[in-house]
């Protein structure tokens, strides 16, 4: 079963909470069940928003793993620490994800793969630009070419009517 509803039933996960506690090496208690239904929630949410929302029927594995990884990532440490220590009760958070430490988030890589999944590309691509209201002209004989920054008459590409 790929998306599964919460505990509310209004909205869906793209993993089942015991798949969670499987990849956890302890029980969770009923406080702890309850923050790792929302790490899945918004680990869901946040695989739709960088893929796309992706039906119970044809959700990729792959995507039910990254969001399985993000939300045992969170659940190991929610409060996104980097170091810490118990004689002086040193704790140390880091930059490295920014705004997203201390939150279920996904790693660049995960972000590149949830893109490819859902068969966007990065790139660079050419756009047509028109203005508004105007409308290219199409060129009705052969040999001529549409002229799209004016009202003009199509241009006259070749002389003759040869056989190109």
């Amino acid at each position: 079963m790929a998306a599964t509803p919460s505990a509310e039933g209004d909205t869906l996960a793209y993993a089942a909470l015991n798949e969670l506690k499987d990849r956890l090496d302890w029980d969770l208690d009923p406080d702890e069940l309850r923050i790792a239904a929302g790490a899945l929630e918004d680990a869901s949410d946040l695989a739709a928003t960088y893929g796309r929302d992706w039906p119970e029927a044809s959700l990729p594995r792959l995507v039910r793993t990254l969001v399985l990884k993000a939300a045992a990532r969170y659940m190991r440490n929610p409060n996104g620490y980097t170091q810490s220590r118990a004689g002086d009760e040193t704790l140390a958070w880091s930059d490295a994800h920014g705004r997203d430490a201390g939150s279920v988030y996904f790693t660049r890589e995960e972000i590149r793969l949830l893109e490819e999944l859902a068969g966007r590309k990065r790139g660079i691509t050419s756009v047509a630009v028109s203005a508004w209201g105007t409308k290219p002209q199409r060129a009705e004989a052969s040999g001529l070419v549409p002229v799209d920054y004016s009202p003009a008459a199509p241009f006259p590409l070749f002389g003759d009517e040869g056989p190109w």
